[in-house]
């Protein structure tokens, strides 16, 4: 019997994954036209029909629910063959897949670059920003190597090395009676008018976690933002207060007169930026090396590095 190719499978596993031809043929660099064929190539090759097609959306037949788990299955076996070649052919060589956060993107991804570029010339960067949920899931699909996010993730199957924790800091408009102000109590969030990233930023998650250990039960949520810059404008305008992460508030407040940064009284809320890998990954060493030149050169920032990954 012929085999599929690794095109035809990795056509049909995008399609499985977005259920849409054209998101599908984005997502992996492929015309609609030759993702279409190669997928209807499989299904003929295969013998069984994979999707059920209709004039508004595109859904998995039974078969096709089956044997995508086994196409992405083969996909991913055949990454880490490459991955391990990569790892055997020179460290720091080759493509490195690196996903990062929304909230984390803008500010550190400078010093990233940097050290990858001077340290590690050879090396081939490809930088994605997407949401936790969706990085998570390229990393375990093999689409992506490696990942700069907010930790803990609790996802079986990776492990983290942690690289700093930062302070939240409380952005108010000139006018607000915290703003400015050090020393503040986390009880004073029981009472603001708190305004939040939308569902999915893992930033959003953790200002709700602050808010509960501050003892407040529910925050409203009239208005939200896609992100930090509209979020920030938000509050100068006057329509509330935010949290920022003390690695974006430079590059965030500057950009207003109407804004004041406060401080929380010690021990500030937090969080703990770190990379990601697939546990057990074959460039493990490399990642390791790369987490310990980061902590080096983040500490121009106002973080905490972690002591040895610890």
């Amino acid at each position: 019997m012929k085999q599929p190719s690794l095109a035809q499978l990795r056509a049909f596993a995008a399609v499985a994954e977005h259920l849409h031809f054209r998101d599908a043929a984005a997502a992996i660099g492929m015309s609609q036209p030759a993702l279409s064929g190669a997928v209807s190539a499989l299904e003929e090759l295969l013998g069984v029909r994979l999707l059920e097609r209709t004039t508004r959306k595109v859904l998995l037949s039974p078969a096709g629910e089956r044997l995508a788990v086994r196409a992405q299955g083969v996909l991913a076996a055949v990454g880490a063959l490459m991955e391990e070649a990569e790892a055997v052919r020179g460290p720091f060589t080759g493509v490195l897949r690196l996903g990062v956060i929304p909230t984390v993107a803008p500010y550190l991804l400078p010093t990233v670059l940097r050290l990858v570029h001077e340290r590690y010339p050879e090396l081939d960067l490809e930088v994605h920003e997407e949401q936790t949920s969706s990085l998570l899931d390229g990393l375990q699909s093999g689409r992506l190597d490696l990942l700069l996010l907010a930790v803990p993730l609790g996802a079986p199957g990776v492990s983290e090395l942690p690289l700093f924790d930062e302070d939240f800091v409380l952005v108010t408009p000139l006018d607000h009676w915290l703003g400015g102000r050090e020393g503040i109590p986390r009880e004073a969030l029981r009472s603001l008018n708190l305004l939040l990233l939308d569902e999915g930023h893992c930033l959003r998650d953790q200002a709700l976690d602050i808010c509960r250990e501050a003892g407040r039960g529910d925050v409203p949520v009239s208005t939200t933002a896609a992100g930090l810059s509209t979020l920030v404008q938000l509050v100068a305008g006057g329509l509330g207060v935010t949290l920022l992460p003390r690695t974006a508030v430079t590059v965030e407040t500057s950009r207003s007169s109407q804004l004041l940064t406060g401080y929380f009284a010690e021990p500030a809320p937090t969080r703990r930026i770190a990379l990601a890998m697939r546990t057990g990954a074959a460039r493990a060493a490399e990642y390791e090396e790369l987490a310990a030149e980061l902590r080096v050169a983040l500490r121009t920032l106002p973080v905490r590095t972690v002591a040895d990954g610890g």
